[in-house]
């Protein structure tokens, strides 16, 4: 519930810090730089720049995420096989093993599938580096 002495009402639009209620122009809202902006704040930022990356820092993540995957899968087959053996809880082992076997071949596929998607992403950076230059080179004449 508002009272009638709350000063910011619908009547009473609250007003600005040096007290006029003017709103401010639309100018000083947008900036001349939005092109800088959006390179600036872009995610890729090798898109924007031509640096070249080592195979290292292209493919590190699908590369773990492999390498994950298969330990996962191996710690999978292990947990597995020990529930053939005679073990005390060897009902854990056989719920656990699954669970683990199919974890770490989701994981090595997920990694094996990306490999080649970022193989497809270069060519394209390429082709695209490439068409933009023969484009910066006819029209900049």
């Amino acid at each position: 519930m508002v009272s009638s002495s709350d000063p910011v009402t619908m009547e009473n639009p609250p007003k600005s810090p040096d007290g006029s209620e003017k709103s401010p122009p639309s100018k000083e809202l947008l900036t001349s730089n939005t092109a800088s902006t959006l390179c600036i704040s872009s995610r890729s930022e090798s898109v924007w720049t031509s640096t070249s990356r080592s195979k290292w820092e292209i493919y590190h993540k699908p590369v773990i995420v492999v390498s994950v995957g298969a330990a996962v899968f191996l710690f999978g087959m292990v947990i597995t096989s020990l529930s053939c053996i005679q073990i005390k809880n060897k009902n854990v082992y056989k719920m656990c093993g699954p669970a683990f076997l199919s974890m770490g071949l989701m994981l090595l596929v997920c990694g094996l599938v990306w490999i080649p998607i970022i193989r497809k992403k270069q060519k394209q950076r390429q082709k695209s580096q490439f068409l933009q230059s023969l484009k910066s080179f006819f029209f900049n004449r």
